[in-house]
C-alpha cells in the first residue's frame, strides 16, 4: 500500500501540517474527557480541584486519576456491573444501586476507601440484571476494587493508581492545556 503526503479526496491534495501545541493538548484533554463520559464543565472542575492542590502533592496525575476513577458510576463500570461507562452511569442515574446501604443516584459521587457498593434488592429483580451473577463470575475488577458476585456488592479496598489504570492520553499535557 501507497501512503500518500496528503487526506483523500479530489480538494485535499496538499500535505498534512503538523498540529500545533494547543490542538495536541486540546486532542488529548478531549481524549480523556470522553473516555470517562464527561462534560467539559464536569472535567474542568475536576482538574481545576488538582490544580489547586499541584503544590501539595507530588503527582497531580495520580490524583486527577484518583479522582476520576474514585466516581460511582466509574467504580461500577470498573466492578462489571455495566458494559459501559456511559451505561453506568444511567444505572447510577436511576439509583439501582447503594452506597454503604443507602441510595446513590448521583453519578458523580466520589467513593472513598471502604466504601461498599451494591445492587439494590428491588433492582435485582429488573431485566437489565437478569443474568448479572454470571457477567460479574467473569469480571476481574482492578486491584483496588474487591467484588462479591454472590451479594453482588463490591468493596473499595484502595486508591487507584496511574500505573494501573492506564488511560489513554498523556496527562500532562492536559495540565498544560488548562493552565493557559
Amino acid at each position: 500500500m501507497i501512503k500518500k503526503p496528503y487526506a483523500p479526496g479530489p480538494r485535499s491534495k496538499r500535505p498534512n501540517r503538523s498540529s500545533s501545541e494547543y490542538a495536541k493538548e486540546l486532542r488529548e484533554k478531549q481524549r480523556l474527557k470522553n473516555w470517562y463520559n464527561l462534560r467539559d464543565r464536569q472535567f474542568r472542575n475536576y482538574v481545576d480541584a488538582v490544580m489547586e492542590k499541584r503544590g501539595q502533592v507530588q503527582d497531580a496525575g495520580n490524583l486527577l486519576i484518583q479522582k476520576l476513577e474514585s466516581r460511582l458510576d466509574n467504580v461500577v463500570y470498573r466492578l462489571g456491573f455495566a458494559a459501559s461507562r456511559s451505561q453506568a452511569k444511567q444505572m447510577t442515574t436511576h439509583g439501582h444501586f447503594l452506597v454503604n446501604g443507602k441510595k446513590v443516584d448521583v453519578p458523580s459521587c466520589q467513593i472513598k476507601k471502604g466504601d461498599v457498593v451494591s445492587l439494590r434488592p428491588s433492582s435485582k429483580a429488573k431485566p437489565l440484571f437478569a443474568n448479572i451473577t454470571a457477567i460479574l463470575k467473569k469480571s476481574t475488577p482492578p486491584l483496588w476494587l474487591k467484588l462479591d458476585p454472590a451479594k453482588l456488592e463490591g468493596k473499595v479496598i484502595g486508591e487507584p493508581n496511574l500505573e494501573e489504570v492506564s488511560p489513554p492520553a498523556e496527562i500532562s499535557s492536559i495540565f498544560e492545556f488548562y493552565s493557559r
